[in-house]
């Protein structure tokens, strides 16, 4: 197995300045890849990147929303400036709530819809002009159990299901080329922006969580963000070459 796994590969990832995102771009920044991170803010963002940059990792920030067709656009120019090409793709950026059906206004949920759903289909069509020509290239949408069992908010596990169904049908679109494209389901993960809050410990590590004023028992302690980054270097590297079209569930056995 080679010391540097993405050593040479340059990695977009979206939603980059904090929790999962910014683990993915650390641990892909010690394989060896150049990361491109994006957020909609300099501050967390400008922080990260000189993070992987002070340890000689490869990095560069560019502020954009996932939302805006010219930002998805730029993000792409800026890479391609920078080092020359992209060869992963990880659409990270995304909104969680708890909103029931009966609690969700229209905008609200186009909002959370374009975000979710709008968001990595632009950097996949923006992504695919860059792979196809040179047929080669790693998409990874980063889903959530909640796409096969909908427990959180009714527009947020709606867009997580249309985003596993968005994998399939790219997948299948290129299956006949050297480009694939998966999907990392993350369970309960401990980031700055888990959306569960904690009511209590139980024996084992097992814990009651609360989701929409319901208690959920979760037989497994919670996943950490690196839990999720080592899926997704797995997903991107060699040792995932025959995976296509896979939505791989990283919970910790507490949706089983």
């Amino acid at each position: 197995m080679e010391k540097q796994m993405l050593e040479g590969k340059v990695a977009i990832i979206t939603g980059a300045s904090y929790g999962m995102g910014q683990t993915m771009a650390e641990l892909f920044a010690e394989e060896g890849a150049s990361v491109v991170l994006t957020a909609r803010g300099y501050d967390k963002l400008d922080a990260v990147v000189e993070g992987i940059r002070a340890k000689g990792g490869k990095a560069i920030g560019v502020v954009a929303d996932v939302c805006s067709v010219e930002d998805t656009q730029r993000v792409f120019k800026e890479t391609i400036k920078e080092f020359g090409d992209v060869d992963i793709l990880i659409n990270n950026a995304g909104i969680g709530e708890q909103k029931m059906i009966d609690e969700t206004e229209d905008e609200w949920m186009l909002h959370v819809m374009n975000t979710n759903l709008g968001g990595p289909m632009r950097y996949i069509r923006e992504a695919l002009k860059i792979f196809m020509p040179k047929n080669d290239g790693v998409i990874i949408n980063i889903s959530s159990v909640n796409g096969t069992r909908p427990f959180c908010g009714a527009t947020y596990t709606s867009t997580k299901g249309a985003l596993n169904t968005l994998t399939k049908n790219v997948a299948m679109r290129l299956v006949n080329t050297n480009i694939r494209c998966n999907a990392v389901a993350p369970g309960a993960t401990i980031t700055p922006a888990h959306l569960a809050n904690k009511a209590g410990e139980q024996p084992g590590g097992a814990k009651m969580l609360e989701y929409s004023g319901h208690y959920v028992y979760f037989p497994c302690p919670e996943c950490e963000a690196i839990d999720q980054a080592y899926a997704c270097l797995y997903l991107a590297s060699k040792m995932g070459r025959a995976v296509r079209g896979q939505v791989l569930q990283v919970c910790n056995g507490a949706f089983l």
